[in-house]
């Protein structure tokens, strides 16, 4: 864009700010397909378990330890079906979407100096718009940046 003399600041950032959006949204597709089956699943253990239930019913007549392992077997859905939801497919939907949410907050630290440059600022002052917006996790210090920066212009 740059390139192209789209110059305004304020326009570029909100060209930016819009594909990021953009972006993101597609990348958290994958999660939310995850969660959904997530959601999904316990409703199907208990479908499961219903159907079990019924055929268990349909042999009242047998035993009792015939009627227990039927009717174990029927609460055996349940199970599966909450173990999976929150046991697998709940964890890895949110390590997707954690996963995508990192990978974004690079990008708007990436758009955070473009922008701070393109306003006119010095070098140091746009990483350091750039440092501001690094999750607080993972900021560097001013000092740390500061001797980052010194060790670049040595090199």
């Amino acid at each position: 864009m740059v390139g192209m003399n789209a110059d305004d600041p304020h326009q570029l950032e909100d060209i930016i700010a819009r594909e990021l959006k953009k972006l993101k949204e597609e990348e958290m597709h994958p999660s939310h397909a995850m969660q959904n089956i997530a959601d999904a699943l316990p409703a199907l253990g208990i479908v499961a378990a219903v159907l079990g239930v019924i055929k268990s019913m349909g042999s009242i007549d047998q035993p009792p330890a015939v009627l227990g392992r039927m009717i174990g077997g029927a609460l055996v859905g349940t199970f599966l079906g909450v173990l999976l939801a929150y046991g697998l497919m709940g964890p890895m939907a949110a390590r997707l979407k954690a996963i995508v949410e990192e990978e974004s907050a690079f990008y708007e630290v990436i758009r955070a100096v473009i922008v701070a440059h393109l306003h006119g600022n010095a070098p140091q002052v746009s990483v350091e718009a750039g440092r501001k917006v690094v999750p607080s996790a993972l900021m560097p210090s001013f000092g740390e940046l500061e001797a980052s920066l010194q060790e670049l212009q040595i090199a």
